[in-house]
């Protein structure tokens, strides 16, 4: 039988207590990323981490960088120098918030065993220097508690909780963090908190009322601008454009539904809708659209010739890019590219099973920053109302989008730290 060792490494200290040195690297070693993300439900938390990936490879980081994922799913992965990804067994979380294996024909607490397991094995293997988990401090169903653990007893590395600007309503936070017992794994477990999000817009140190040591953790950074993410688009993302036949000068209004597991609503009625003369519309279902729903839309698609239709984009921001109008749902990652980009936007946010999308499109709203329809009053004719208004003039935006520069600076400072000598470390 074929016996793993861990990758070969500078012999370290496990995890020191708090005030008293972490073990350094050797000098001139190449640092290593490890990257979490738990990816339940839509593309966005996978997303999110590969931005980062990115924005640590074009600020010249040399790192190792090992992107640990939930999500495989039509989703590959643009090359970044020094990266590689882990995709776990998929797990999926329906519009309640219940878990289940996405395809494997095993119970929840099987899944969840295996998932952590293979979590485990990467980190004693690839032994990071630091740990950044998006968004659930003890991983989808508590798979990270053994890692975390481990860590804490056997290894130097510098964990880090990445949090997104809103969570869900202050209740619901502290009711499910009270139960995950979250606050209780951030002080055992991190380092700091970075909070991917301006606190002008919503500060959460304020509204979940966070006990003071947590607070003491939070760094808010900014916004994650995702211009960076175009410095890696393919050729054969650009090719996925080109081929959707759009005409030359044409008014582009681009329809974005995440994932595509809770976006049929607003995909039939963006598709339902009237286009003003010279404008055209491309809606993107996403790989998680049910069957019956895709039917639909391909059926009005083709009695449509000014709407086209696609699954996947390996790169939507492309598109973005060139749109003169979004409407979306109003996840964390097309904010920021309809924030970065600064398009006029209808946001049609999802309300279950958390008020997250609400929320932070309800702050931008009273900002003047993005239009929001409630999906209870969603309609065809709404839509079509909104794409006939003329635009606004287009005005530098308020809000802090200097997320991933703050994020590497950061970064930076804890590799720093773990390569002080034992006494100036302290």
């Amino acid at each position: 039988m074929l016996s793993l060792k861990p990758l070969a490494r500078p012999k370290r200290r496990g995890r020191q207590r708090q005030g008293q040195a972490i073990a350094p690297l050797a000098s001139g070693s190449k640092p290593r990323i490890m990257l979490y993300s738990h990816d339940t439900m839509g593309l966005g938390h996978k997303r999110r981490n590969l931005l980062i990936a990115q924005a640590i490879g074009s600020a010249g980081l040399e790192a190792d960088i090992l992107l640990v994922s939930g999500m495989g799913d039509a989703n590959p992965i643009p090359t970044v120098a020094g990266m590689d990804t882990l995709t776990l067994p998929a797990l999926a979380k329906n519009s309640d918030g219940q878990y289940a294996a996405r395809r494997l024909g095993v119970g929840l607490q099987e899944i969840v065993q295996l998932r952590s397991q293979i979590i485990l094995s990467a980190a004693k293997n690839f032994q990071p220097d630091v740990l950044i988990v998006d968004n659930v401090p003890r991983g989808a169903v508590r798979e990270l508690d053994a890692t975390l653990d481990y860590i804490r007893r056997r290894l130097s590395t510098r964990c880090v909780l990445g949090l997104r600007d809103v969570l869900d309503t202050p209740a619901t936070v502290r009711r499910d963090w009270h139960r995950a017992e979250n606050i209780d794994a951030i002080r055992r477990y991190y380092d700091a908190v970075w909070v991917y999000g301006d606190p002008a817009v919503y500060d959460l140190r304020q509204e979940y009322r966070f006990p003071a040591d947590v607070v003491a953790k939070l760094h808010p950074l900014g916004y994650l601008d995702p211009r960076t993410r175009l410095q890696y688009a393919t050729a054969a993302a650009a090719t996925q454009v080109q081929q959707l036949g759009l005409p030359n000068h044409c008014k582009l209004v681009f329809c974005q539904v995440g994932g595509g597991q809770d976006g049929a609503h607003l995909a039939e009625a963006f598709a339902q809708a009237t286009f003003p003369p010279g404008m055209m519309g491309v809606l993107l279902t996403g790989p998680f659209m049910p069957a019956a729903a895709n039917a639909r839309l391909s059926a009005f698609a083709q009695a449509n010739p000014r709407l086209r239709l696609v699954e996947y984009l390996a790169e939507p921001t492309l598109l973005l890019r060139q749109a003169s109008r979004v409407v979306a749902m109003g996840g964390y990652n097309t904010t920021c590219e309809i924030l970065a980009y600064q398009k006029p936007a209808l946001l049609v946010p999802r309300i279950k099973p958390r008020q997250e999308q609400w929320i932070r499109g309800d702050r931008l709203r009273r900002l003047g920053l993005v239009d929001l329809l409630h999906p209870t009053n969603l309609s065809p004719d709404r839509i079509t109302q909104w794409l006939q208004q003329p635009l606004p003039s287009a005005s530098p935006s308020p809000v802090n989008l200097d997320g991933l520069s703050r994020l590497v600076d950061e970064l930076q400072n804890l590799l720093a730290v773990a390569r002080l000598p034992d006494s100036q470390a302290s």
